[in-house]
């Protein structure tokens, strides 16, 4: 974390919230705050501080309206559409179901993969707002994982080999079904975070990833070395559901996973994803002479 991030959370760590730090890499558990209220200026602050920090930030006993996750999310940005997802309503601007139950008329959904939210736009989301809505009572959690402690802890002989990597996240097919057209596009497979500076590991293996330049099977041998390295725990966090509870991540910093151990129970989730205009990229510090 940048010692500018650090500071200003420092600064900005004065109203009512209640911050319960999960793991020591990644994920909070904020309370204090009724998410179905508009945010002062000073807590949105203190929330986007809190999320660059954290990565990831739970929120429970939070029985919002889809109209009020959507209001949420929108103080961080704008709001995103996710084109092949069913909205909840006609009214709803983009909120839309995770459907267990619909999953599985589509895919084998025995096993959740790592990935990231819409990394196969040219911009991919800045974030995600989750909440429960229909949950087992065992079962069905949600893993997060810090994608600069999963990059800072590889090899120096591995970081020099995936410096200048391009990798493309393959969502043709899916696409396809419901008739939009959009580009293949690639992206660095080490990334700078636009707010932090942290250098990011940025692979999602639930999109058929491939390293641009290499041939699928050096690709598919280096991509599954470094899912070995994003499935240590300790880089993880992992979030047990309830009613009211709500999760609100920085899709930038790193990858999250749904496990799927719940059988044929029709878990449901709705889901508001925040948009933003940045391309990434991989910023490197000027050399010094």
């Amino acid at each position: 974390m940048s010692e500018v991030v650090e500071r200003a959370v420092s600064q900005a760590s004065t109203s009512s919230l209640i911050v319960n730090q999960i793991e020591p890499r990644i994920g909070a558990e904020i309370s204090g705050i009724d998410l179905r209220q508009p945010l002062t200026q000073a807590v949105r602050d203190e929330l986007y501080q809190l999320l660059l920090k954290h990565r990831v930030l739970f929120f429970r006993d939070q029985f919002i309206t889809y109209e009020q996750q959507e209001a949420f999310a929108l103080n961080f940005g704008p709001l995103l559409e996710h084109v092949t997802s069913k909205k909840i309503n006609t009214e709803a601007k983009v909120a839309h179901q995770i459907s267990a139950q619909a999953a599985r008329e589509e895919y084998d959904i025995r096993f959740g993969r790592w990935h990231t939210d819409t990394s196969w736009q040219l911009t991919p989301g800045l974030g995600a707002v989750l909440r429960a809505v229909r949950i087992p009572e065992v079962g069905g959690d949600t893993l997060w994982a810090n994608g600069a402690a999963v990059y800072e802890g590889l090899s120096d002989e591995l970081k020099e080999k995936i410096d200048n990597l391009y990798v493309v996240h393959d969502y043709q097919k899916r696409l396809a079904k419901v008739d939009h057209k959009y580009p293949l596009v690639s992206h660095p497979l080490v990334l700078t975070h636009p707010d932090t500076g942290e250098t990011i590991l940025f692979p999602n293996f639930s999109l058929n990833p491939s390293i641009v330049g290499w041939s699928k099977e050096e690709s598919d041998k280096l991509l599954a070395e470094l899912l070995l390295e994003y499935n240590r725990p300790e880089y993880q966090v992992r979030f047990k559901w309830r009613p009211g509870s709500v999760a609100f991540w920085d899709n930038r910093a790193g990858l999250h996973y749904a496990v799927q151990n719940y059988g044929d129970f029709p878990r449901l989730m709705e889901r508001v994803l925040i948009g933003s205009d940045h391309i990434p990229q991989r910023v490197r510090a000027p050399k010094n002479d």
